[in-house]
């Protein structure tokens, strides 16, 4: 395993000539979900719920005392107060209601993928007996066929089929799902459209995806991340600081001579306290899960969503991510004194056992050009095949001592096919070497940014190397420029692949992306993940293959292919329904367009509190200290007009931020400092600005009502 570091700029020109980098836009919103969001809001006024946020719960506890006042002495200051602080409390409901209510919408849809469904499963004798699937168990084979429902989550284990998911991912074309690699995973109420497949169940009844989706989307399993908890404390210590500070005002008045309002004091209180951010902190974190659902990326946490804000590290796989990873045998290219067809022969033999895309099309190629059968004889059966795996690079078959086979391949020879050093270390180990003309040819395919597999052959008397298959793969357009912006973001990124060191740095300097590592294995990926982290970074990565669930579990955001295997599924804490790879890009943007969107918020419900001491001050003082009235720079028209509409105000701006909260706070690529000054440029001014504009907009009608102005 070798890891390089690549130093060099990235281009305008390799960044597409885009002089405006892909943001995360916000989400859709619709104003009708506030009216239909009403009812939640009011269920949500129940003293046990409102007790989870401290700040609305103050709010609340001010609502009834208010109202026990109004209703024992009457005035329409006591009852305008009251009602307005009841409608803060409706607001700050209604935020959460409506980050629900999409949430819910989603569940909805996926409880009609959920059906009753007849399984086909096999017996132990072989036999196939028609059950309930609610009957089924883990580890039962069940043979769907052609317009079947699939009754329960699992893996393909035998046929390959085209299936039906858009249920699932919204997209309505079929995808095809196969044995023997990593697009394996099948989801329970996908339908099978073609073909036969028999498939393991790996999910017991009420314990599928698909539940787990709907108890996510719901919100029911949503837990406060560490950042959020510790906002919480803050708000809370905040809310006690000023309510003792109101508290005192009440004995200050009276030493004074001038006795205070109790009605005036909660006023003052709720408006004092960081009501905007405390009732929009929950609708904010529930629509940053949502967002990543509008993208077809489930979030087994809130904390996986926030943590993907603060990556410095993102691994990414070269095949399907970086490059299409569609990598197909493209040309044989024999050794001095080797037929091509010699080649060929061998070649295919060592690709039967290979269940990858990479060993179907040799076989593919050697049919072809070749005329080879696609299929094994009956002779070939008889060999034992040596199947690919990630820690032996290769693949191949031992032929039987007697029985012999079709074509210039001898008995008892053993074949390989795989990565040039793998091979080549068989080849060494075997007692043969290597001519100078396979190793150039290695490095000129490898440096072309194509990837060589050597084949090389061992019988009784020698063994020789027959030459090398030539692999292309395409790096995906534009994928330059995405680099470029996570480079902008401060996010270093390193590209994953089993590829030789030559072939990898190839594509990397292609791709434009940070270091890369080569001939990687599933323990490189993990010793990697575990050295980033003990740097006190953190790390994010995508997977789909069991090989890659160790890391998957390791990393701080893992990203798992909804068409991977099961094992990665699980080891994840996020799910791609739609199994892009480069999606862990934008799941990136999103936890950092959270992260932007509380700040910004928070930012300017402190800052709006600026203009209510303006307005609530100099009306609660100006009586006995008449020198405060200095401070009315609003010219508000009444004490009672200033703080009614500094309440109304209060109550307003929740309704106003509440698009906001949901859509998210757009995110451009930018440095930290960079993004602090626009936060506090914008929603620090803006925050002291507009309640002055606000207040006074809104003093101009309040001072119309009989009894106040």
């Amino acid at each position: 395993m070798t890891v390089h570091t690549q130093e060099r700029p990235v281009t305008f020109a390799e960044s597409g000539g885009d002089p405006h980098p892909k943001q995360v836009q916000a989400g859709v919103f619709d104003p009708r979900q506030m009216v239909t969001s009403l009812p939640g809001a009011v269920r949500k006024l129940d003293p046990r719920h409102l007790a989870r946020n401290p700040v609305m719960f103050v709010v609340f506890a001010g609502s009834v005392v208010t109202t026990v006042m109004a209703v024992a002495d009457p005035s329409v200051f006591s009852w305008l107060v009251a009602g307005w602080l009841w409608f803060t409390v409706l607001f700050a409901n209604l935020a959460e209601s409506v980050a629900e209510g999409r949430g819910k919408a989603q569940a909805a849809s996926l409880r009609k993928v959920k059906q009753d469904t007849t399984a086909h499963r096999i017996t132990t004798s072989g036999a196939i007996e028609a059950v309930p699937g609610t009957d089924l168990t883990v580890g039962d084979r069940v043979v769907v066929v052609a317009g079947e429902v699939i009754p329960g989550d699992g893996d393909v284990v035998e046929g390959i089929a085209t299936v039906d998911e858009s249920a699932i991912t919204g997209e309505s074309a079929p995808v095809v799902r196969e044995s023997g690699g990593d697009r394996c995973a099948v989801t329970g109420g996908t339908v099978v459209l073609s073909d036969r497949i028999v498939v393991e169940i790996t999910a017991a009844p009420g314990h599928s995806f698909v539940d787990r989706m709907i108890a996510l989307v719901e919100g029911a399993a949503r837990q406060k991340t560490p950042n959020e908890i510790a906002l919480n404390i803050l708000l809370a210590s905040l809310t006690i600081v000023f309510l003792l500070a109101v508290v005192a005002i009440g004995p200050m008045g009276l030493y004074a001579g001038h006795a205070q309002d109790p009605i005036k004091l909660i006023a003052l209180l709720v408006c004092l306290i960081p009501t905007t951010i405390g009732a929009l902190l929950s609708a904010i974190g529930i629509a940053g899960m949502d967002r990543l659902v509008q993208r077809n990326v489930l979030a087994m946490s809130g904390r996986a969503v926030e943590a993907a804000g603060d990556i410095d590290t993102l691994l990414m796989d070269k095949t399907g991510t970086i490059t299409f990873g569609n990598r197909r045998a493209t040309a044989l290219h024999p050794a001095p004194g080797v037929d091509v067809a010699d080649l060929a022969a061998a070649a295919r033999l060592s690709s039967l056992a290979d269940g990858t895309p990479e060993g179907r099309s040799i076989v593919d190629l050697c049919e072809a050009e070749f005329g080879l059968a696609a299929d094994p004889s009956d002779a070939e059966k008889a060999a034992e095949f040596v199947p690919f795996t990630a820690q032996t690079r290769m693949s191949g078959l031992d032929l039987p001592a007697a029985g012999g086979s079709d074509g210039s391949v001898g008995v008892g020879e053993r074949i390989r096919k795989g990565a040039g050093d793998a091979v080549l270390a068989w080849v060494s180990a075997e007692g043969g070497s290597v001519g100078a003309a396979v190793t150039d040819t290695v490095n000129d395919i490898a440096s072309a940014g194509g990837t060589p597999l050597v084949v090389a052959v061992a019988s009784a008397d020698a063994v020789r190397v027959l030459g090398v298959i030539q692999l292309s793969d395409v790096v995906k357009p534009g994928i330059a420029q995405r680099f470029a912006e996570l480079r902008a973001m401060g996010i270093r990124t390193v590209m994953v692949t089993g590829d030789n060191p030559l072939t990898a740095k190839a594509i990397a300097d292609e791709a434009g992306v940070d270091d890369f590592m080569a001939e990687a294995t599933p323990e490189d990926k993990l010793e990697l993940i575990r050295r980033e982290q003990s740097g006190g970074r953190l790390v994010a990565m995508t997977g789909d293959g069991t090989n890659d669930a160790p890391a998957l579990a390791q990393a701080d955001v893992g990203v798992a292919m909804n068409t991977g295997t099961s094992a990665a599924k699980e080891a994840g804490n996020m799910v791609d329904l739609d199994s892009d790879p480069t999606k862990l890009i934008e799941v990136v943007e999103i936890g950092k367009q959270l992260l932007i969107t509380r700040g910004a918020l928070t930012t300017f419900s402190l800052a709006n509190d600026l203009a209510k001491y303006f307005a609530i001050l100099p009306a609660l003082f100006s009586v006995v200290y008449p020198q405060l009235d200095a401070l009315n720079v609003m010219r508000l028209a009444t004490p009672e007009s200033a703080i009614v509409s500094a309440v109304v105000f209060n109550a307003l701006v929740i309704v106003a931020l509440i698009p906001l909260a949901l859509k998210g706070v757009r995110y451009r690529p930018a440095s930290a400092s960079t993004l602090l000054g626009r936060n506090l440029l914008v929603y620090g001014l803006g925050g002291v600005i507009t309640p002055f504009v606000g207040i006074w907009l809104i003093d101009l009608v309040v001072r119309l009502i009989p009894g106040i102005g």
